[in-house]
C-alpha cells in the first residue's frame, strides 16, 4: 500500500466577511475577555512530559501571580461562554490548573486544564488563532457527522475556542487497545470504515493516527465505538485525492490491516453506503446551514490553484465523469463531491 504525503506547512487563511457573517448568524461570534495573543505572555515555559518521563512536545505555560490572576478571570468566563451560554454563576467553582502551549502544527494551540474545586472534575478546552479552514472543518463536521462539537470564535481578533474531544489518540489506542481480546472486532471496523467514508465524503484530509480519537462507549452486551477528528486544518486544501481516505496513511495501516482480515468487501460496501445514507438525512435537516456554508468556501480561497486543479483531475477519473472541469473554486469541488456521493443514492 502506498503511503501519502501532505504538504508540510499549510498557509493561514484568514476568515473572510461572508464567513464571518454566517458565524455571527449561527451563533458561533462571541466577544472574549482574552484573546489568543494574550497566552503568550509567558516568562518561563518547561517541557510537559507523560507517565512515562516522555516528551509530549507540549509545554507548561508559567506566568506571574498578578497575570495569572487576569487569566484565570478571563479563562472561567471563556469557559462559561464555551460550556454555559454566558452563565457566570458556577465559575467561583472553577480554577484554572494548567495552561499547555503546542509548538508543533500549524495552529499552535493553547490547552487550558480547569477544575471543580468542590468535586476535582475536570475538562479541557483550547484557544487557538482562527484559521478559515479549521472553521469551515469544524463546522461541516458539526452539520454532517454523528457528533456535536461546540466552538465559538472572536471575530475581531480572530480567536478561536473550541471544547475538548473526549477519546483516546488513534496511534495510542492501536498500540494498547486494538490487540486486547475482549475488544468488538466487527464493530470497530464498521465505525473506521464509516469515518473514511465521511472524511472523503466531505472533503477531510490529513487523518492520520494522531489527529483523531477513539471514543469507546460501554453498551448493554458490549462496546460502542466512535472514531472523532480532532484536527481540521486540512478541510478542502490538499491536490491528492488519497489524502482525504484515511486509509492511505501509514500511521494508519494497522487499523487497515485489520479491518482486511477481520470485514469482507460486501460488508464493507455496505457501512459505506449506510454512512452516506446517514450523511443525505443530516444534510437534508440541515440543508439551508449548509447551503450557506457551502456558498462560505465557494466564494474563498482555501487552497492553490495546482492543489485545486490536481484534485479536479483526480476526482474526474474517481468518479468517472467530467463534471468536476467546471469546477473554478474549491467550494464548488466540495459541493460537486457531496452531491455525487449522497445525492446519488
Amino acid at each position: 500500500m502506498q503511503d501519502v504525503q501532505i504538504s508540510r506547512k499549510k498557509p493561514f487563511f484568514s476568515l473572510n466577511r461572508e464567513l464571518k457573517d454566517y458565524l455571527g448568524r449561527f451563533g458561533r461570534q462571541m466577544s472574549l475577555p482574552l484573546i489568543y495573543r494574550d497566552l503568550l505572555n509567558t516568562h518561563e515555559r518547561l517541557p510537559l512530559l507523560d507517565e512515562s518521563g516522555e516528551d509530549t512536545l507540549w509545554q507548561i505555560m508559567l506566568y506571574s501571580s498578578s497575570e495569572m490572576d487576569y487569566l484565570h478571570r478571563s479563562l472561567t468566563h471563556i469557559y462559561a461562554l464555551l460550556k454555559m451560554n454566558g452563565d457566570l454563576s458556577f465559575v467561583d467553582n472553577l480554577y484554572i490548573e494548567r495552561i499547555d502551549f503546542c509548538t508543533f502544527g500549524n495552529s499552535k494551540p493553547f490547552r487550558i486544564k480547569i477544575v471543580n474545586q468542590f468535586n476535582d472534575n475536570y475538562d479541557y478546552f483550547y484557544i487557538k488563532t482562527a484559521d478559515a479552514s479549521r472553521v469551515y472543518g469544524l463546522e461541516l463536521e458539526d452539520l454532517l457527522s454523528p457528533n456535536r462539537l461546540n466552538f465559538i470564535v472572536d471575530l475581531v481578533s480572530q480567536t478561536l475556542v473550541e471544547e475538548h474531544v473526549m477519546g483516546i489518540p488513534g496511534d495510542m489506542f492501536f498500540e494498547n487497545y486494538l490487540e486486547l481480546p475482549n475488544i468488538n472486532k466487527v464493530r470497530l471496523c464498521k465505525e473506521f470504515i464509516k469515518f473514511n467514508e465521511r472524511c472523503f465524503v466531505r472533503l477531510l484530509g490529513d487523518m492520520r493516527s494522531y489527529n483523531y480519537v477513539v471514543d469507546i462507549t460501554p453498551d448493554f452486551d458490549n462496546e460502542q465505538y466512535r472514531v472523532r477528528p480532532i484536527d481540521f486544518d486540512q478541510q478542502c486544501y490538499e491536490g491528492k485525492m488519497k489524502t482525504y481516505l484515511p486509509q492511505y496513511f501509514k500511521e494508519n495501516y494497522p487499523i487497515v490491516r485489520f479491518v482486511l482480515e477481520t470485514v469482507g468487501r460486501e460488508a464493507m460496501y455496505q457501512y459505506q453506503l449506510e454512512e452516506r445514507v446517514l450523511m443525505k438525512k443530516r444534510y437534508i435537516s440541515s440543508h439551508s446551514q449548509v447551503r450557506e456554508l457551502l456558498d462560505c468556501i465557494t466564494n474563498d480561497d482555501v487552497t492553490s490553484r495546482a492543489k485545486m486543479q490536481q484534485l479536479i483531475q483526480e476526482l474526474n477519473q474517481h468518479h468517472m465523469t467530467e463534471k468536476f472541469s467546471g469546477c473554478v473554486r474549491m467550494g464548488e469541488v466540495l459541493e460537486l463531491q457531496m452531491s455525487i456521493l449522497l445525492n446519488d443514492l
